[in-house]
């Protein structure tokens, strides 16, 4: 802009001074005319080609409106002052979407079955693409001023008619043994049986052993028992989850469904075959599966504490076979 206005600045200083020498000069006024014109072509040429580069318009210039993709609301203004430096701006909005995705994203939660075969619970999974908003944010434009923020959500997919009879057929059944005399280990193994006890999945639906259990602590009633860790064998609050979600794996493998994560532990259990384990942790290793089938299919536990063993059932309805 300086240099713009520099040389619209020795154009004018020019003219000034080309009249003047004309008027002492004599020169007719058709002459001056044509230089004149010879002198601002070739001035105002140059200006001219340094006039993109300083005065065209960019989205850096504007304020855009991020709007939920579901709803149309404006979620808020963003001003993509960075966008014509390259680096900057991806490094901007990868951490723009990240707190977004902090703010938006959630597990689904698996639905229940009641004593009284009712449907209870379940949470929607909401996902915000990250990389989807950024690709977004990279083609802005001076046509419009709002971005989409690409949030999906999928239900879990069950009905109350297509879990009807659900507790009629086994298709994945597998058991266990532990020492009931381990009492901290047998309360363990008892919460988290009881936390995946008639969790229900439609065709589709996923689990997630830490999600549905949740974070495992004494105010929650867990109790220390021991836990292997780095191959070594020490006591931690929690100690014998593994073993229900061991169990878990294999019921469900037997069943036929998707394991999706499963992570061994760093040495060999007692209550399963080697490498037919699945350790878990909270905030660490997790065991997945996806209910794979066109069916949905139910959870079951059964724990036996005088003989100390526990049963896990994959079921479904009999119509569905």
């Amino acid at each position: 802009m300086k240099k713009i206005l520099g040389s619209l600045l020795i154009v004018s200083v020019s003219l000034n001074a080309y009249f003047a020498y004309d008027m002492y000069e004599d020169h007719s006024l058709p002459k001056q005319v044509e230089a004149t014109k010879q002198i601002s072509e070739e001035i105002i040429e140059e200006v001219v080609e340094e006039v993109p580069k300083a005065l065209v318009p960019t989205p850096a210039n504007y304020t855009y409106q991020l709007k939920d993709s579901r709803t149309g609301q404006v979620i808020q203004q963003y001003d993509p002052i960075h966008f014509n430096d390259e680096k900057t701006y991806k490094a901007d909005i990868e951490k723009l979407a990240k707190e977004l995705a902090k703010q938006y994203d959630q597990p689904m939660k698996n639905v229940k079955l009641d004593s009284n075969g009712q449907l209870v619970g379940g949470q929607k999974r909401v996902v915000l693409k990250e990389k989807e908003l950024m690709e977004n944010l990279r083609s802005l434009t001076l046509e419009r001023f709002d971005v989409a923020v690409p949030i999906y959500e999928t239900a879990p997919n069950i009905t109350a008619e297509n879990v009807r009879g659900i507790n009629e057929t086994v298709i994945g059944t597998y058991t266990t043994k532990f020492n009931a005399g381990d009492t901290g280990r047998t309360r363990n193994i008892e919460l988290s049986a009881q936390a995946i006890q008639q969790v229900v999945l439609g065709p589709g639906d996923s689990f997630s052993y830490n999600e549905v259990v949740g974070e495992r602590t004494a105010e929650r009633g867990y109790q220390p028992a021991p836990e292997i860790i780095e191959k070594e064998l020490v006591m931690g609050i929690g100690g014998g989850i593994c073993q229900t979600s061991s169990t878990l794996f294999n019921a469900v493998d037997e069943a036929g469904l998707k394991t999706t994560t499963r992570t061994h532990h760093s040495k060999e259990v007692g209550y399963v075959p080697a490498g037919r384990d699945a350790t878990v942790s909270w905030g660490g290793p997790d065991y997945k599966f996806m209910n794979d089938k066109d069916y949905p299919v139910i959870i079951k536990t059964i724990m036996n504490k005088a003989q100390g063993t526990l049963t896990v059932e994959v079921r479904t309805a009999q119509r569905y076979l």
